[in-house]
C-alpha cells in the first residue's frame, strides 16, 4: 500500500467557485433524498468534509466513494461498497462524495477519473483505486486499510464516546473525566493513586476494562499507571547512559522514552521512538511500534501531539 498523506481541504481549492458549488450541492441533496443510506453510509459535501471525514477518521477508518450520477461504473461499484460497509458494521464507514456537486473537494482530492475510492485514517489520505474493481479486490484493499488503522492504534469504531449513554449529571470537568467518578472501581483507582499504590490502581482499572472493554477513562488511567510502574523500576541515570551509548538498543531507547513521558515530555518521547522505528526493521521495529502505540493511549485520541506522531508513524510504516 502506498504511503498515507497529510491532507487538508483548505488552501487546495478555488474559493471563487464556492457559490456554484453550493448550488450544485443543493441540487444533489434534493436528488438524493430517497437514497438508501445507513449509519455506516452517508453523503459528504465540502461543508461537512472536515467533520464527517477528517475528524471522524481519527476514531474509525473512512472510505470515500467519489461518484457522479452519469457514471455507469459508479453504479456498479457503489452498491458493492455500501453492502460491504453494512457487513463491516462500523469497522469502517463509507463517505459518498458526488463530484459534480462538490467541485472544490474534487479538485483538492485531484480527481481525474471516477469511480475513485480513497481511504482516510487519522486525518491522513490513504491512496485507493480507480474504476469498478471486482468485489474480491475491493475486499483485499479494505483489508489493507484496516491493517494500517490497526498498526496506527486507531480506536475501534464501536468504542467511540458518542456510543456511550448520555449522563445528565456529568459536567465533563477534569482530565479524562476523572473528577467525578461513578464506578466503584474508578473511585478505588483514584484512592490507590493518591496513596501511591500503583499496583492497586492498575488492578482497579483492569477490572473496569474487564467489565467495560474500551472504557476511555480506564484505558487512559491504566496506560498512565503502567507508565509510572515501569519508570519506577528503572535506574534512570543508567538508562540514559545506555541509550546514548547504544542508539539501536531498542530496550534502552524505550526506557528513556518512558522516562521522558513521565516527565511530561511527550514529543521528545514520541520522537525518540519514531527515530528508532526509522533506523530498525523486523521484530525490533514492531516492538517499538507497539510501545509507541501504547503511549498514545495516555492521551485523548485527538491530542495534537498524538495526531502528529501518528502521521509520522504512518509515513515510516508505509
Amino acid at each position: 500500500m502506498q504511503q498515507p498523506q497529510n491532507f487538508s481541504l483548505y488552501g487546495a481549492v478555488d474559493l471563487g467557485a464556492r457559490q456554484a458549488a453550493t448550488q450544485r450541492q443543493q441540487a444533489s441533496a434534493a436528488a438524493s433524498q430517497g437514497a438508501a443510506h445507513s449509519e455506516y453510509v452517508f453523503d459528504v459535501t465540502e461543508a461537512t468534509f472536515e467533520t464527517d471525514v477528517l475528524e471522524r477518521s481519527r476514531t474509525v477508518p473512512v472510505i470515500m466513494d467519489l461518484w457522479a450520477e452519469w457514471c455507469g461504473p459508479c453504479k456498479q461499484l457503489s452498491p458493492v461498497l455500501e453492502r460491504l460497509a453494512g457487513e463491516a458494521a462500523g469497522a469502517w464507514v463509507l463517505a459518498k462524495v458526488d463530484v459534480d456537486a462538490n467541485p472544490q473537494l474534487s479538485a483538492a482530492l485531484q480527481v481525474q477519473s471516477i469511480p475513485m475510492v480513497l481511504g482516510v485514517i487519522g486525518g491522513q489520505l490513504v491512496p485507493g483505486f480507480l474504476g469498478a474493481l471486482p468485489e474480491a479486490q475491493v475486499r483485499q484493499w479494505l483489508g489493507q486499510v484496516l491493517q494500517v488503522a490497526e498498526q496506527l492504534g486507531l480506536p475501534n469504531a464501536g468504542d467511540q464516546p458518542e456510543a456511550a449513554a448520555p449522563d445528565s449529571d456529568d459536567d465533563g470537568d477534569g482530565p479524562a473525566g476523572l473528577d467525578r467518578p461513578r464506578e466503584p472501581e474508578l473511585a478505588e483507582a483514584q484512592q490507590a493513586m493518591e496513596r501511591g499504590d500503583l499496583d492497586a490502581a492498575a488492578d482497579a482499572f483492569e477490572r473496569m476494562l474487564a467489565n467495560s472493554p474500551g472504557h476511555p477513562v480506564a484505558t487512559v488511567g491504566l496506560a498512565q499507571v503502567n507508565l509510572f510502574r515501569r519508570v519506577n523500576s528503572y535506574d534512570q541515570a543508567q538508562a540514559r547512559k545506555d541509550a546514548a551509548a547504544h542508539p539501536d538498543d531498542v530496550a534502552a531507547q524505550i526506557r528513556v522514552a518512558d522516562i521522558e513521558m513521565s516527565l511530561g515530555n511527550a514529543e521528545e518521547a514520541f520522537d525518540r521512538l519514531l527515530g528508532v522505528i526509522r533506523r530498525t526493521g523486523g521484530e525490533d521495529r514492531n516492538k517499538v511500534r507497539q510501545h509507541l502505540v501504547g503511549l498514545f493511549e495516555i492521551f485523548p485520541p485527538r491530542d495534537p501531539r498524538v495526531t502528529k506522531a501518528r502521521s509520522t508513524l504512518s509515513s515510516l510504516l508505509f
